[in-house]
């Protein structure tokens, strides 16, 4: 890798050890000056006392949301190359990650070269259309997820923007995602 040691450096934030741990490792083989957070506070402390050129960030952390970190790095250093990382995916926090200045958004388990590849890919780099698109059922499910974390989680309210029974959407939301 010929990039200055200033352009190589990454922050990890993910509350899972193993998986932080395991991915430092493995981009460190890969050139990158490795920091690693465990937590959305500490994520954030880091952000800002060493800006990050590159960040992998989980969405859900025991102590709060990854957005809060993106932010924190994308105001820190505006050319950072930020990946979230979820075990969450859905589109509507994948479209949020986007919004916080998030440039990639992978399901967990991810391996390295996925993140590396992710975090290297220029912006007007466009990725392959699926070999197999959503089913209906999964699309209509994503869309219910949207709107479900557009009304901050509030079952009430979305059943009623949905124009549904909230039991119905309740069991609904209880079901494993569609494929």
């Amino acid at each position: 890798m010929n990039e200055t040691a200033s352009n190589n450096t990454l922050l990890i934030v993910d509350d899972d050890e193993p998986l932080r741990l395991r991915l430092a490792r493995a981009m460190e083989k890969r050139g990158y000056q490795v920091q690693t957070a465990e937590s959305v506070a500490v994520g954030i402390q880091m952000a800002r006392a060493r800006p990050p050129a590159y960040a992998v960030v989980d969405l859900r952390l025991a102590d709060g949301n990854g957005l809060d970190v993106v932010s924190a790095i994308r105001q820190a250093r505006q050319d950072a190359r930020i990946v979230m990382l979820t075990g969450y995916g859905n589109i509507a926090t994948a479209v949020a990650a986007v919004k916080a200045g998030a440039v990639d958004y992978l399901p967990k388990p991810a391996d390295a070269d996925d993140v590396d590849r992710a975090l290297k890919v220029g912006n007007a780099a466009h990725p392959p259309p699926p070999d197999e698109p959503m089913s209906a059922e999964r699309v209509r499910w994503e869309h219910i997820q949207r709107v479900f974390e557009l009304c901050d989680r509030n079952v009430s309210e979305t059943a009623r923007r949905l124009k549904m029974h909230r039991r119905t959407l309740q069991r609904i939301l209880a079901k494993r995602s569609p494929q």
